[in-house]
């Protein structure tokens, strides 16, 4: 069903995507800019230069309180325990069952820890860390702070640049899923160095209120680096050729962090956390289907949602897929039976009724180059 524009939320900066002329489409309960340019610009301008993307439609929810530590490893499959200060771990909430309710990115900040979550599983997530608060036995204390929190993301080789112009902090001491606070143009900030783009970059939380001033001073600061502002649509073909999987696509209550490639991130080690038993089980006979990477080899583009044939035989569906603009190759990403997924195997993709031939390939698509030796 399509979301009434009356009823949809603005981010702080909704002014400003429409000065830009930006293309707005309804997205999670919000209006959000899915390209100022086109997405094809503003892909190849996060590759090769700077882009800055609006995040601020996600969720940001802060534990803190005695118990903090063991509400997280209770509530996620991953072991917060293992962070450092100012390290960052990306995640999963498990239902009992072991699907999966959201990916979110978990903070070790200052006073406990921020968990980031999709925007389109806020309730989800503040529902599920509710409850298991009300009905536990942990001494936490659970702020949702979504609606006084502006996510900005500075994504590409050059970020770092931009960013090291409008900020005091050493940002070659602040590693991959590390994050400190600090000031960036003059607006307090948490600095986190990580992103959804399969690039360097940074995402900076910050006040709502001082999101305009932020957003400004970036776009201003980077005009000679090649900085656009840059859509949902980029964000998509970016994470797809990175390999990074989109809830809604690839994840969803269906499916199990094991049969999405995602084994790693669960610490059955840790102890009893929610959907561990499930997972156990998952973890002893193996999946029953996997996530592949599919490179089509004619030109048809797959979908989302295109059945792939097995022998002729209709074996999995596709989740994402593209035409990839660094690669110039169209991939895609889609569900296997565990015994059909094999890298190297021939596989077919019904595209408008049409049986289009594919091979089976590693994920990511994309690996972004390594800095060159100083």
């Amino acid at each position: 069903m399509t979301e009434a524009p009356a009823t949809l939320r603005h981010t702080p900066l909704h002014a400003s995507h429409l000065a830009l002329s930006a293309r707005m489409v309804p997205y999670a309960g919000y209006e959000m800019p899915v390209q100022y340019t086109s997405i094809l610009d503003e892909h190849r301008t996060v590759r090769g230069a700077v882009g800055v993307f609006d995040l601020s439609h996600m969720g940001e929810l802060h534990l803190s309180g005695p118990e903090a530590l063991a509400f997280a490893r209770y509530a996620v499959v991953s072991d917060p325990g293992l962070l450092e200060p100012g390290q960052a771990q990306y995640s999963m909430l498990c239902a009992p069952d072991g699907g999966i309710i959201d990916d979110v990115i978990v903070y070790r900040v200052d006073d406990g820890y921020l968990m980031v979550c999709n925007a389109a599983n806020h309730d989800a997530v503040l529902a599920q860390l509710e409850s298991l608060s009300a009905h536990g036995d942990f001494d936490v204390h659970l702020a949702d702070r979504s609606d006084e929190t502006a996510l900005i993301a500075p994504q590409g080789p050059r970020a770092a640049e931009l960013l090291g112009r409008l900020t005091d902090l050493d940002l070659s001491e602040l590693g991959n899923y590390r994050s400190v606070p600090g000031r960036v143009a003059g607006t307090e900030c948490l600095v986190a160095r990580t992103g959804y783009t399969g690039e360097d970059g940074f995402e900076l939380f910050c006040a709502a209120r001082r999101a305009q001033r932020l957003w400004d001073a970036l776009i201003s600061t980077g005009a000679d680096l090649g900085l656009r502002p840059c859509g949902l649509g980029s964000r998509d073909t970016l994470r797809l050729e990175a390999g990074m999987p989109l809830y809604g696509n690839e994840l969803d209550r269906s499916v199990n962090p094991y049969e999405a490639n995602l084994g790693r991130v669960v610490k059955l080690e840790k102890g009893e956390f929610v959907g561990r038993a499930a997972l156990a089980a998952v973890q002893q006979t193996g999946p029953r289907r996997r996530l592949v990477g599919l490179m089509m080899r004619d030109e048809a583009i797959a979908r989302h949602g295109y059945p792939v044939l097995v022998d002729g035989a209709e074996s999995g569906v596709v989740t994402s897929g593209t035409l990839s603009p660094t690669l110039g190759e169209r991939i895609a990403m889609a569900y296997l039976p565990a015994a059909d997924a094999a890298v190297g195997a021939e596989v077919e993709v019904v595209v408008r009724d049409r049986p289009h031939p594919a091979e089976q390939v590693k994920l990511p698509f994309y690996r972004r180059p390594k800095p060159d030796p100083a």
